[in-house]
């Protein structure tokens, strides 16, 4: 038979019957058999750790300052153990005595003259420093201070040789200011085909619209004068990928557009490089650095893209495999070649113009 069918025995008990034929004391017992206790559970207090077995009564109420203090009393007035050896302040052994150094005989024999040594005694660590430089001892100083006494007639090392173990002190580099673009005002010059205006640098202001961007965008289809838009690190996605890929489309002015550092994904670089197609006066993209990996297919893509492109002649992106990488690096080369041929005059021209065809 099996421990749960012996146990089916006790399912139809009546519990209240047998608890009213209990005595009290073993109530008790019962009692503190059924509490749940856990010695081992640090996060509750000490008196519910385990039940109470004490059967005093209490003498009074808890005082911490007087058994503190009592225990301190206690502390002080109980005798310290008497050591098996006392301290007498007696010093035993050998007193120690530094060895001599040995004195190398070749050193030994050299001898300066008389003004040599006067100059030697009463020099500086500076100048001790600059003269082990002129000697070649190099490993006594760092390599800038041999460079620099080297280098120079006056004393330049002012530390001495104390200086060999310390860095180099850089010289600290200022934070870079902030772009001090007023975008609302570029904007109004942009619409208005401002001849002045001929580059927008909005690199680095984060609270622009979206919707302020995708003007931009719609304002430079337009513009006769803007030769480089910069939008790095201006938190511009998707849509606004699509208003500048409509824009090269209309634009026929515009050199440079950088859109690093954004949050733009594949669909939306794949319509900026479709749109190149229609576009034959942009010579520089950029869109490396984007929030998330571009992936291998969309990578293929634009490599197929720049080989059908003979106008753009710098492409700022960091491709992850090596085989658009390469095809894109001999688009961008090819197209630099067109370009230094279409600058050439006379018979070189013709010639590279008839390799080029066969």
């Amino acid at each position: 038979m099996s421990y749960r069918q012996e146990l089916e025995k006790y399912r139809d008990l009546d519990e209240d019957k047998i608890l009213s034929a209990l005595t009290e004391e073993e109530l008790r017992t019962l009692e503190n058999e059924l509490e749940e206790l856990d010695p081992d559970n640090d996060l509750l207090p000490v008196g519910l750790r385990q039940r109470d077995q004490t059967k005093k009564t209490p003498t009074g109420p808890f005082k911490r300052d007087e058994l503190l203090d009592h225990l301190e009393k206690q502390a002080k007035d109980m005798k310290d153990r008497e050591d098996l050896v006392p301290f007498t302040g007696e010093k035993r052994g050998k007193v120690w005595v530094p060895k001599e150094k040995p004195i190398d005989p070749v050193l030994e024999r050299v001898t300066l003259e008389p003004e040599l040594e006067e100059a030697l005694a009463n020099a500086s660590d500076a100048e001790l420093c600059d003269i082990a430089a002129i000697l070649g001892m190099h490993t006594l100083m760092s390599n800038q201070q041999y460079y620099e006494a080297l280098g120079s007639t006056t004393i330049v090392n002012k530390e001495g040789l104390n200086s060999v173990i310390k860095p180099t002190q850089y010289k600290p580099v200022p934070d870079e200011e902030p772009n001090s673009t007023d975008v609302e005002e570029t904007l109004e010059g942009v619409k208005n085909n401002d001849p002045k205006l001929e580059e927008v640098n909005l690199n680095n202001i984060r609270n622009i619209p979206i919707p302020t961007l995708k003007a931009y965008a719609e304002a430079l289809k337009n513009n006769s004068y803007v030769k480089k838009l910069s939008i790095v690190g201006t938190r511009s996605n998707d849509p606004v990928a699509y208003a500048l890929a409509e824009m090269l489309k209309a634009n026929g002015v515009l050199k440079s557009l950088n859109v690093e550092s954004n949050f733009i994904s594949g669909s939306g670089i794949l319509a900026l490089i479709e749109a190149l197609q229609h576009n034959t006066s942009l010579i520089e993209l950029k869109i490396d650095n984007q929030s998330q990996p571009l992936g291998n297919k969309v990578e293929m893509e634009i490599a197929n893209m720049l080989e059908k492109n003979s106008s753009l002649l710098k492409f700022g992106y960091h491709f992850t495999q090596q085989g658009p990488r390469l095809r894109a690096s001999n688009a961008m080369m090819n197209n630099n070649d067109l370009a230094r041929i279409r600058r050439s005059d006379g018979p070189w021209h013709n010639f590279s113009a008839l390799q080029l065809d066969d």
